[in-house]
């Protein structure tokens, strides 16, 4: 029984975690911030990419 409520405990504590990392993501909209600090590099990869321009 006690191993039950460790392993129920530990289980806890990881979604918490979990929970306040995302919700900080969430509240300083750091995926925004991110996604704009590589956007120059996403479109020096994507601007080298040859296309076929044929319709």
């Amino acid at each position: 029984m006690m191993t039950f409520l460790h392993i129920l405990k530990v289980i806890a504590i990881v979604i918490a975690a979990l929970f306040a990392l995302t919700f900080t993501v969430y509240i300083f909209n750091l995926d925004m911030k991110l996604t704009a600090a590589i956007e120059p590099w996403l479109l020096k990869h994507y601007d080298k990419i040859d296309r076929d321009q044929h319709l």
